[in-house]
């Protein structure tokens, strides 16, 4: 048991979803925080560090969903969604189908999301913040403390280096784990 994953454009997909969003299985993978500042209707929210496929599964039985339609993977930017693709695939039927771009892509394209009812900081906005608070931190303690600490600054930076290279953000996995972020809610 093996899933098929495909890549939609946004466009493509916005246009799924004008036709039949109450037909779509849209899986939002942002953080909790992420999906009360903005959300797409109609999305069932699975953060992707907690997502597995009996959880899914058992979400789509609960909803009398067929496990054999396509479920569609949205996050941010794309990353998380191929990150929750390989998490499932091995053990999911259905159809994996990642929405290119993510909900910035959408958006990009003219869908508009409905505002949440929090002013959360994106995952993205919080990485931003904490690395360039260590970087401060590396440069002011390695000034007036002890020149070891310039070292905190280069390994943020070589950590945002390595980041850009992979698309693989651990600064950002470890912020999506944080209680502020953290939790299940489905639309």
């Amino acid at each position: 048991m093996s899933a098929q994953v495909k890549t939609i454009s946004a466009s493509q997909f916005q246009q799924l979803y004008r036709d039949a969003s109450d037909k779509l299985c849209i899986v939002d993978l942002r953080t909790l925080s992420e999906v009360e500042t903005e959300y797409v209707e109609g999305c069932v929210h699975f953060p992707v560090q907690t997502l597995n496929s009996a959880m899914l599964q058992s979400y789509l039985v609960q909803e009398g969903l067929s496990t054999e339609q396509p479920i569609y993977l949205l996050c941010a930017n794309g990353p998380r969604a191929s990150l929750a693709a390989e998490k499932l695939k091995e053990n999911f039927e259905a159809k994996l189908i990642i929405i290119s771009g993510g909900l910035n892509a959408l958006k990009a394209s003219g869908l508009i999301p409905s505002k949440g009812p929090s002013n959360s900081l994106s995952l993205e906005r919080q990485v931003r913040i904490a690395a360039g608070s260590l970087v401060v931190i590396g440069i002011l303690a390695g000034q007036f403390m002890s020149p070891l600490f310039y070292a905190l600054s280069g390994f943020v930076g070589g950590g945002l280096v390595f980041a850009g290279v992979t698309d693989t953000c651990g600064m950002g996995m470890l912020l999506a784990r944080m209680p502020w972020n953290a939790g299940v809610a489905r639309s």
